[in-house]
């Protein structure tokens, strides 16, 4: 059973079965990592209820949020043994109401964006903080390839696939999502390394990535196509 069958209506699954929707596409031969906006503005400082951390990081994720991060930790450990590129976005450390654009206009918080704690929140959460030959990439809207250097990058290396982790799974994860296949990678999300502070948002964008988008797959299976690859496919 899917995390998202409890959703959908049984219309609903009817017609995405008989339309085809939800093939497996497969991985591709070098693939690259992408930890998307794992910083702790998105999962607080401390793993603890939403409700809680919310009260002071408003984007935060909570203790579904240090879940993630925790399988994260594994899969780039695995990762790291094959020597594979990993790439981080986080935001700008500095704002200002032009840096921040149209976020301003939907949140009634956003003002706390421009305050001494901004700098902390953009930070890359400590227990999968990058490493020596790692990307950190700095991005100010949704896509990790919105107005960043990160498709030449990953054409540069000659990736054909991308593992897609990190928050939220409806925001950034999904536009990043759509880009990598608008731009031709085999995508995987990684379903235990994706979280949102939306439950409903979570499964509902879940299963939509994975009829039209992406795959998405297991840590488990993840961690199969990892461990199958050869140690110096990228040369390290």
């Amino acid at each position: 059973m899917a995390t998202w069958d409890d959703i959908l209506t049984a219309r609903d699954k009817e017609v995405f079965a008989k339309a085809g929707f939800g093939k497996r596409a497969g991985f591709g031969q070098r693939p690259a990592v992408l930890v998307i906006d794992v910083n702790y503005a998105f999962v607080g400082d401390r793993p603890e209820p939403i409700l809680k951390s919310v009260e002071r990081y408003r984007h935060s994720c909570g203790e579904e949020g240090w879940e993630g991060v925790y399988r994260i930790r594994e899969l780039l450990s695995a990762a790291r043994t094959k020597h594979l590129p990993i790439f981080y976005t986080t935001a700008w450390e500095e704002s200002s109401p032009l840096i921040m654009g149209r976020w301003q206009g939907k949140n009634g918080r956003s003002g706390e964006d421009l305050d001494d704690g901004r700098c902390k929140g953009t930070e890359i959460v400590g227990e999968i903080s990058p490493q020596e030959g790692d990307i950190l990439i700095r991005k100010q809207k949704p896509s990790a390839f919105f107005g960043t250097p990160l498709i030449s990058m990953l054409n540069e290396i000659r990736a054909d696939t991308v593992l897609v982790t990190g928050c939220t799974t409806s925001g950034c994860v999904r536009a990043s999502v759509i880009d990598a296949f608008s731009y031709n990678f085999r995508v995987s999300v990684v379903e235990e390394c994706v979280f949102d502070r939306g439950q409903a948002s979570h499964k509902i964008n879940l299963f939509d990535m994975n009829a039209k988008y992406a795959d998405v797959i297991s840590l488990n299976d993840a961690l199969e196509y990892l461990n199958g690859l050869p140690k110096h496919l990228y040369g390290a």
